[in-house]
């Protein structure tokens, strides 16, 4: 099962290459809620790529699986990021076409004759 998450980038770490020959980089991001959280990323393999552009204080809505294991009988869990977008990356208009609760909403024209003004709507 895939997850996404929305927020700010706070810092992205440098990459890290062991013995095996295996490789990782991590990022944190800030997440937009009431209480903000700041939540650790990682990256492995050719997916490190994803993170040479990013820069902290970037818009960034977080592609990622969640990856549990365990090691001398203890458990860890890891958020493994796939794929990043940015504002940058958006379509014109803002939002990723599709997005729920997201439109473009042509700005109200109020010398129209039938301008949304004049309408008379019970909310």
């Amino acid at each position: 099962m895939s997850y996404e998450m929305t927020g700010t980038v706070k810092v992205v770490m440098d990459l890290i290459t062991f013995d095996s020959g295996f490789t990782k980089r991590e990022f944190v991001v800030t997440t937009r809620d009431q209480w903000p959280q700041d939540v650790k990323f990682e990256t492995v393999k050719d997916k490190t790529a994803i993170l040479d552009n990013l820069e902290p204080g970037q818009e960034v809505t977080v592609h990622f699986d969640i990856r549990g294991n365990e090691w001398k009988d203890k458990y860890f869990v890891n958020l493994s990021a796939w794929r990043i977008q940015t504002d940058a990356q958006a379509p014109a208009g803002g939002a990723p076409s599709g997005a729920p609760g997201k439109s473009e909403v042509p700005p109200l024209d109020t010398d129209a004759p039938d301008s949304v003004e004049d309408e008379d709507y019970p909310f």
